[in-house]
């Protein structure tokens, strides 16, 4: 009886898996429902300016709640007295990814070039930090899914679902005006961006820690502001005229407000 009662353990605990296994999944790829929007060519070229300045204000919503879900973990209780470890690990982990991205970029230029990201560099930098997002919200839903904790799993499960679905548009935005925003390219971005929800979600179902969770988010912290930064510049570059650039700067300005509010109604949903 108690070799029965164990393998009907086993089974059960194997079945849960990979029902979490499946709705990771379903939370990770459904990035790509955002495909008909990015690859659709007929556009103007205000259209596509204003798309990618939507598509920063979602990368800096994103920003922004990657640094509020590392914040509580660094303030437990609204404390401003805060762990060294996790301190190190966040700052070595911000720091150090975007050091990183900035050696890797230059040392791949030719002297005297200048030139910033290219399109795809940057589309292939915001698909890893939100690689690195999806990763810890993974673990996190994983984690409830091993506790059982039932009320909130479909509260986080829609929450990630929709947010996901939007996450397309960040790491598409550089490609909207590119030559390079074809099917296979755009699916290999998406793909990087959205797997590691499966993989953080069947991790967190057997460990998770608080430093992993704060490394993670510190990783996507650093890759994110790398990649905003072209971004934000070539959105704010001048036109061919004073008339040209006043109209591209209030469609920046709107796409991004966009993008932000966008971002948090999902969030909040």
């Amino acid at each position: 009886m108690a070799h029965s009662e164990v393998r009907g353990g086993k089974r059960n605990r194997m079945g849960s898996l990979l029902e979490l296994l499946f709705l990771a999944t379903a939370m990770g790829l459904a990035i790509f429902l955002s495909l008909p929007i990015v690859l659709r060519r007929s556009r103007t070229a205000r259209l596509m300016h204003f798309l990618s300045a939507a598509a920063i204000g979602l990368l800096l919503f994103i920003l922004a709640d990657v640094w509020g879900d590392v914040a509580s973990l660094l303030y437990p209780s609204g404390s401003y007295l805060t762990d060294p470890t996790l301190d190190a690990v966040f700052v070595a982990g911000a720091l150090g990814s975007f050091l990183l991205l900035f050696l890797l970029e230059h040392s791949t230029r030719r002297a005297g070039e200048g030139r910033s990201l290219s399109p795809p560099s940057t589309a292939f930098i915001v698909a890893l930090a939100i690689g690195f997002q999806n990763l810890t919200e993974g673990m996190v839903f994983g984690a409830a899914w091993a506790v059982g904790l039932s009320g909130l799993l479909a509260v986080v499960f829609a929450g990630f679902f929709l947010q996901n679905v939007t996450e397309g548009f960040p790491i598409a935005g550089s490609l909207l005006g590119s030559d390079e925003r074809r099917l296979t390219v755009i699916s290999a971005y998406f793909l990087l961006g959205g797997i590691p929800t499966i993989l953080g979600a069947g991790f967190g179902f057997f460990w998770t820690s608080t430093l992993l969770l704060v490394a993670f988010d510190s990783l996507a912290i650093g890759t994110c502001l790398y990649a905003i930064l072209p971004m934000l510049k070539s959105a704010f570059r001048p036109a061919e005229s004073v008339a040209a650039t006043q109209r591209k700067l209030q469609l920046t300005y709107l796409g991004i407000g966009l993008g932000f509010i966008v971002g948090f109604l999902v969030n909040a949903i």
